[in-house]
């Protein structure tokens, strides 16, 4: 299976992280005043503002950046959280300098609020977290499971559980041949027959049924026997054969919905809203910081050789829609019908061209298509039309990598795979990327992504 999600990122908001948030809010919103009330002897009106946005942004941040997800030990916890509130704090100082008039604020309180900001919430964060993992190993060793199957989902399923609950064993279900190696923590403790016995006798809070879908009769009569018992049946359908992309499930009414393809904009819409603020906010102070460097490319392009400085080019966007991407122009004038990829000592090439596309300085001026919604900071890089036409039909769900909006850095190019793909196999490769990106896509990536990003520029294949 392409792409394959091994450890999707859930979205959802429960107890633990709303406990965790307005603890952390509360404590830190007291500290902020006091700093703030101590400074002036009141609150000034920015200051409230800035409060009240900086706690309904926060939601939406720390949710997309799982802040508070059990999964995580308190360093990366701490890390998360550190990054969460740097997001936050960028898309705030993005408002002031916009709405508010940052010279009437005091810059130095400021900073120091940031800093207590975070020592606030962190104060919250440690031992919250540690009651929460009390909590969770009570849980484990009230979970004992029994999995039903013995084909290779049961038995990758079971070494997953065992991370976390015990699992005292395998059914075998008749049909199934047993893949496993010789485990005896993974004894096969009997047959169907032998099912409800088993549950009594052993006290089993959980039976996950691993089965295909192929035998939906069997897995139905199973299910009926354990309703009289006190037990938890949970089914896990094996689609190893079928490529799923984000996949999820929900409910829709009173009927379980099962999600086999689907974007992260459209499962997550808060999570996306973050990402859009995010990437805008970065892009706009960029092409502040940026803008000298620009200058100097431009006048540098324009006198390297006869033409346009910038280069302008039709590619897919988000949901195939076609945007027109924006470089710093690189090559000679010539005749671009049949889009045909640089290559190493391409005599179309001018010097300044090299030297811009070795850097990928050339690809600055995308941060126009950022401003302008047509591309994000990282996803999968687009690539010319006539290609996708080319590559659409001879890898397998090439254009999948289209649902989300193409960027200007991915998951692909940090790992290796950018310049030239002369060969079928390093294009697949690189989809492979782009896919697992889409797959595990989070907020976290982006900055990861972002932060690895200027040490990958000056790689051998670009030209």
């Amino acid at each position: 299976m392409l792409a394959r999600r091994l450890h999707p990122s859930v979205n959802r908001r429960g107890l633990t992280f709303w406990g965790q948030w307005i603890s952390a809010t509360a404590l830190s919103n007291l500290t902020i005043c006091y700093l703030v009330y101590d400074h002036f002897g009141h609150i000034p009106i920015p200051y409230r503002v800035l409060l009240l946005l900086g706690m309904l942004a926060s939601v939406p941040i720390y949710s997309a950046l799982h802040v508070y997800h059990k999964r995580y030990g308190y360093g990366l916890g701490l890390l998360r959280l550190l990054a969460a509130w740097l997001v936050l704090m960028v898309s705030l100082s993005a408002v002031v300098l916009v709405c508010l008039d940052y010279a009437n604020l005091d810059q130095p309180l400021l900073a120091k609020l940031v800093g207590f900001g975070f020592l606030a919430q962190a104060c919250s964060y440690l031992p919250l977290r540690y009651l929460t993992n009390l909590h969770a190993r009570w849980l484990r060793f009230e979970r004992t499971a029994l999995i039903v199957g013995t084909c290779p989902l049961a038995y990758s399923l079971a070494q997953q559980l065992r991370e976390r609950v015990p699992v005292l064993g395998m059914v075998a279900t008749g049909d199934d041949v047993p893949h496993a190696p010789d485990d005896d923590d993974l004894p096969v403790l009997g047959s169907l027959e032998d099912l409800n016995d088993l549950v009594s006798r052993s006290n089993i809070r959980r039976v996950y049924i691993a089965m295909p879908l192929s035998r939906a009769a069997q897995i139905e009569a199973i299910y009926l026997a354990l309703l009289d018992l006190s037990v938890d049946v949970v089914w896990i359908p094996d689609f190893s054969s079928m490529m799923l992309l984000n996949q999820s499930i929900s409910q829709i009414e009173r009927f379980p919905a099962i999600y086999l393809n689907e974007t992260p904009i459209s499962s997550h819409p808060a999570a996306a809203l973050g990402k859009e603020l995010f990437d805008r906010c970065i892009a706009l102070m960029a092409l502040i910081v940026l803008l000298p460097v620009m200058l100097s490319v431009a006048v540098a392009v324009k006198l390297s050789s006869p033409g346009p400085v910038f280069f302008r080019q039709p590619r897919h966007g988000c949901n195939g829609l076609i945007i027109m991407v924006w470089k710093f122009r690189s090559m000679r004038l010539h005749d671009d019908t049949s889009v045909k990829q640089a290559t190493q000592n391409d005599s179309r090439v001018t010097r300044v061209g090299a030297f811009i596309r070795r850097t990928s300085i050339d690809e600055l001026p995308q941060l126009i298509n950022v401003l302008r919604g047509e591309m994000a900071l990282v996803g999968p890089r687009p690539h010319a039309v006539a290609h996708n036409h080319y590559y659409g039909d001879k890898i397998l769900a090439y254009m999948a990598r289209h649902r989300i909006k193409p960027g200007i850095t991915g998951l692909a190019q940090i790992s290796g795979l950018r310049g030239e793909t002369e060969t079928l196999e390093k294009m697949q490769m690189r989809i492979e990327k782009d896919l697992a990106y889409i797959n595990h896509w989070s907020l976290w990536l982006d900055i990861k992504i972002l932060l690895i990003t200027p040490f990958t520029l000056f790689s051998r294949n670009i030209y």
